[in-house]
């Protein structure tokens, strides 16, 4: 995570994000999960909190949650009552490992320089068929927030060229206006996309 404020960030106010009030992406997950045989092996990748890894694990999916903050992810085993796994994005090493990855606000975090490689884990760390879903803070230029946290904040024209580069197929990419946890009004991108 790029680079050292953004970790920073969520170390020290990890209880305070991990229960914030937060509307789960409902549709959004049940979407995903259509996607997915029943009981199907997910990777959550940046769980925060865990709200979406305890939804995905009520409906009996087989999730993986993991984060790179250590606090963020204790706050989410309260919550979820599993262990979670501490890792950075580019730690990711498995191989055909999973039917989904779930990313939902967490590779916005990742330095330009840096998603291609970790995009090419998450591929390989799916199965043959495997889906991925992943949102961004959309933009033209990587930056940092009021709180110092970086974004990678791409277009989706530039998301789909680098996705394509890398070898994914059926890649969708939608627009959206909401709001993020710095209460700002934010245009999203919404990725799925399969191995």
């Amino acid at each position: 995570m790029p680079l050292d404020r953004t970790s920073a960030f969520y170390e020290e106010n990890a209880e305070t994000y991990a229960n914030r009030a937060r509307s789960l992406p409902k549709q959004r997950l049940d979407a995903f999960l259509a996607g997915l045989a029943p009981g199907a092996a997910i990777l959550e990748l940046g769980c925060g909190g865990g709200q979406d890894s305890a939804y995905m694990l009520s409906k009996g999916f087989d999730v993986t949650p993991t984060d790179g903050s250590a606090e963020l992810a204790r706050q989410a085993e309260m919550l979820i009552g599993r262990p979670v796994r501490v890792m950075l994005f580019q730690e990711l090493d498995a191989d055909s490992a999973f039917d989904g990855v779930w990313a939902q606000a967490s590779l916005l975090h990742v330095s330009r320089p840096e998603l291609p490689d970790v995009f090419a884990r998450i591929r390989r760390a799916l199965r043959t068929g495997g889906i991925i879903h992943a949102t961004f803070k959309a933009g033209d230029a990587e930056g940092h927030d009021g709180f110092g946290r970086y974004y990678n904040y791409p277009s989706a024209e530039w998301l789909s060229k680098l996705l394509t580069k890398v070898g994914w197929r059926n890649i969708a990419i939608s627009e959206s206006d909401g709001g993020g946890y710095d209460g700002k009004p934010t245009h999203w991108l919404t990725v799925s996309a399969e191995r």
